[in-house]
């Protein structure tokens, strides 16, 4: 198969970047031919290019037309968009239809729904503009970017697109999980071509036995992430182990400073996926206290498969992964006082402790593998061909046939 893969690179390298670069190598590796489509943001660089991408939100005939001539030489099967905001534009959805190339697009976040992508303002979760034709709201509040007028472009552009019917020109729409896919379809995705795929991991071989003695937090350093809460539990002198911190962004300078005053919190920064791999190994536990909702927890899959337990906070979005008891134990979000007290109590009993252990990495096994995963995206990808071909949604015995095979299916407690 001939795959065009179309991601716009974020400012700051997140989970998306890693879950693109993952698939592309998993399908060339399988034997399919794979063309990149990419842009980056590090060059919205000045007043003149911030407008340019702000015009991208609604049409770009540059990126309308490298894609058309990229279709033309490379002639693709298919259009995998992994993520056009905003300097790709959905211009490149159109530019595909018209060369009769079927698109799939995999919704990393909730930016269909929400300005600022995570459903989060003011340091609690935000349903004010789901549903809503022309959501105001975010304008109001500068939900992106704290910005009044980027806000208003951003949610204008989404409102356009819709009246505009733009997304009818992709064939399949990929949710994470389950929760994901039921706040699309609330939020007005099409129910009929959206399906739940998770992201995979490959196989590093580090199972560990949580040896290192010490809790791990690995992810981007902002708030609705919850490195806040992280640390006020620590600062409390509850718990007594210590705490390792990877990661970059916004509150880095916040951290180290925090962090120089305890002997048992260790900043380390951003760190290589080796160097996370063999800390995740070690852990005793991860810590996994966002405060919003996430499209898809990759960080604790990447625990799951070192055979780390996760100490998450308890939202909607996460109960599919972290099964209290089973694979870790949820805390009540933003709450240090609660995250120390199930600190304690996840490594309280050694017996208990290792059967935790093992039904992560039994978790990892039967859900977020590579083999696993890739059977599941050719399949995607057949079902998003043949639509095209018939002009039709995705037949419904065939969706619910794909449900079948990619929801999580296991008993959430």
């Amino acid at each position: 198969m001939r795959i065009v893969v179309a991601h716009n690179r974020y400012r700051y390298a997140g989970g998306e970047d890693s879950v693109m670069r993952s698939e592309v190598q998993m399908l060339r590796s399988a034997g399919h031919e794979v063309e990149l489509f990419e842009a980056d943001n590090k060059t919205i660089d000045g007043f003149v290019a911030k407008i340019s991408a702000a015009g991208s939100l609604f049409h770009s005939d540059y990126s309308s037309a490298r894609m058309t001539a990229l279709i033309r030489s490379f002639r693709p099967d298919i259009l995998h968009i992994h993520n056009w905001f905003p300097l790709l534009s959905p211009s490149i959805i159109a530019a595909a239809c018209a060369e009769n190339v079927p698109v799939v697009q995999t919704l990393h976040n909730f930016r269909m729904l929400c300005a600022n992508a995570n459903l989060f303002r003011d340091g609690k979760i935000c349903h004010d503009c789901l549903g809503k034709a022309i959501p105001l709201g975010a304008a109001i509040h500068a939900c992106y970017s704290d910005s009044h007028s980027g806000s208003a472009i951003v949610s204008a552009a989404y409102a356009y697109h819709r009246f505009a019917h733009t997304w009818s020109g992709v064939s399949v729409f990929i949710a994470l999980t389950e929760f994901q896919r039921s706040l699309l379809i609330r939020g007005g995705v099409d129910a009929t071509r959206t399906v739940v795929k998770p992201n995979f991991l490959r196989e590093t071989g580090k199972v560990g036995a949580g040896k290192g003695g010490y809790a791990l937090f690995v992810g981007r350093l902002t708030p609705e992430k919850g490195i806040r809460t992280v640390l006020g539990a620590w600062e409390q002198d509850k718990i007594t182990i210590p705490l390792k911190i990877m990661g970059d962004g916004p509150l880095a300078d916040e951290v180290r400073q925090r962090a120089v005053r305890r002997a048992d919190i260790e900043y380390l920064g951003h760190q290589p996926s080796t160097e996370v791999y063999d800390a995740m190994a070690d852990a005793r536990f991860l810590v996994f206290p966002s405060e919003c909702y996430e499209a898809f927890g990759l960080t604790i899959v990447e625990a799951f498969s070192h055979g780390t337990p996760v100490l998450a906070a308890d939202r909607e979005s996460i109960v599919e992964f972290v099964r209290n008891g089973q694979t870790g134990l949820r805390f009540k979000p933003g709450d240090p006082d609660d995250l120390a007290a199930k600190a304690a109590l996840i490594s309280d009993d050694a017996t208990a402790y290792q059967a935790m252990r093992r039904e992560c990495r039994k978790t990892y096994e039967e859900s977020f593998t590579e083999e696993r995963n890739y059977k599941m995206l050719t399949g995607i990808y057949d079902m998003a061909i043949e639509s095209s071909r018939c002009h039709t949604a995705l037949p419904m015995q065939k969706l619910s046939q794909l449900q079948h095979h990619t929801v999580l299916d296991r008993e959430v407690s």
